[in-house]
């Protein structure tokens, strides 16, 4: 198979990494990719939401799968113009992918559903939402209706720290159009997990589960990020409280978007949060999460590609999907000054070293050369340090201890990745 994997980042690196495995691959190209990807495929300069350049290139490379690796290409409608071209396409339609792009699409589809979430209502303007959660009182959760690039979610635990975020959102429009409308919900309170499933139309197949690490501080303080960090399999959410949550989150969505004419076909991130009254939807995304993503796939032990080509072709009740029993961990290297202004240009060494160390992993994200050839830091979170062991003790310390090999002057990263986890697992060893 020729495939046209799209993105850049860390997620996109794990998945070509996977892809690259399969007997079945011919030839790998990756737009825009990154340093890493270039190990595995062909990079190609081509920015991931513009649709009829990837259309293009995919047409004149005779490529047999497109692989979307992040959502902007899907709200984009990369799937609708793959289809049309009749170019296979792992990844759902525009109109599919809204349960990504609009957090008040999914509660509406929630509510049809009667898929537990969070109490919730939409402004479009921030007077009324301003008096909303003067009412209702903190803690509340105010969200960006559209994409933000895993920025649009704030948890305030004050009526104060609600309404900054609203005129931040709504008056200042420091995330553009998608903060113009929001949605504030009810805070649920428990633990949050990611559930991944393949999904082809009405079927779904699990993937697995992670816990990510959302804030930039240790103890899980600071801003929200889009992931410093995570775990898989999460403690206390083994595969059969996964597959209930299946039958309890996504199917039923499946069978709600199958009815209003638009199916979905594509992996689903299921983000939930384990209440005392059970599992309840958070958000859906359309795609792998990242940095779970790298988490996920280090464990992947069947073959990714004709997965994919299976949610392609709607045909996933005979995919095979296999993972390993290990435990795996992935610890974000951001720049210094994420998630503000990263520091750019520092030179990265060491990951060789660091990556010969037993069962460790590293994926680029924010990378590229300069012009003397050197590999150096290009954004936000920049380097994915991931690890496998066949516990997660044993997983953190792989990662935590290969991170000094790599040189780079302006790293930043959270040292108590996975510590709740552990502190789980020992206080409920049964989990």
């Amino acid at each position: 198979m020729r495939v046209l994997l799209v993105g850049s980042g860390g997620r996109e690196h794990a998945m070509a990494a996977a892809i690259a495995r399969s007997p079945a691959l011919e030839a790998l190209f990756i737009a825009p990719g990154n340093p890493g990807t270039a190990a595995l495929g062909t990079n190609v300069a081509i920015a991931v939401d513009d649709v009829p350049a990837l259309l293009a290139f995919a047409k004149a490379e005779r490529i047999d799968l497109v692989v979307p690796g992040p959502e902007a290409p899907l709200v984009a409608g990369l799937a609708d113009a793959c289809r049309d071209a009749g170019i296979p396409c792992a990844g759902p339609s525009r109109a599919a992918a809204e349960l990504e792009g609009s957090k008040s699409f999914t509660k509406e589809v929630c509510d049809a559903a009667s898929i537990p979430t969070a109490r919730w209502e939409r402004f479009d303007a921030a007077a009324p939402a301003l008096d909303f959660v003067r009412r209702r009182g903190a803690p509340i959760v105010i969200k960006a209706d559209g994409l933000a690039a895993g920025k649009g979610v704030v948890v305030a635990m004050t009526v104060a720290e609600a309404e900054e975020a609203i005129r931040s959102m709504m008056d200042d429009a420091t995330l553009g159009a998608a903060g113009q409308s929001v949605v504030i919900e009810e805070c649920l309170m428990g633990d949050e997990v990611s559930l991944f499933a393949f999904c082809a139309d009405e079927t779904a197949v699990l993937i697995g589960a992670a816990q990510d690490h959302k804030r930039i501080g240790e103890g899980d303080t600071g801003p929200n990020t889009g992931g410093m960090g995570a775990v898989s399999p999460p403690a206390g959410f083994d595969r059969a409280r996964q597959e209930g949550a299946l039958d309890l989150l996504v199917r039923p969505m499946l069978a709600e978007m199958a009815r209003r004419g638009t199916p979905f076909r594509g992996v689903i991130f299921a983000g939930l949060m384990l209440t005392a009254d059970g599992p309840k939807l958070i958000e859906y995304n359309v795609r792998f999460g990242d940095p779970e993503a790298q988490a996920l796939l280090i464990r992947l032990q069947s073959d990714l590609l004709p997965a994919l080509a299976s949610v392609a072709a709607g045909t996933l009740d005979a995919a095979d999907i296999r993972f390993s029993d290990d435990h795996s961990i992935s610890i974000v290297l951001a720049a210094r000054g994420y998630p503000g202004k990263p520091a750019a240009g520092g030179v990265i060494a060491g990951l060789e070293q660091a990556e010969a160390q037993p069962g460790v992993h590293i994926f680029h994200a924010g990378t590229k050369r300069n012009d003397q050839g050197q590999l150096v830091a290009a954004g936000g979170r920049v380097l994915t340090v991931c690890a496998t062991g066949a516990t997660l003790g044993e997983a953190r310390s792989r990662a935590y201890n290969a991170i000094p090999a790599i040189q780079w002057e302006d790293a930043i990263w959270r040292r108590d990745i996975g510590d709740r986890a552990l502190r789980a697992a020992t206080e409920n060893p049964s989990h």
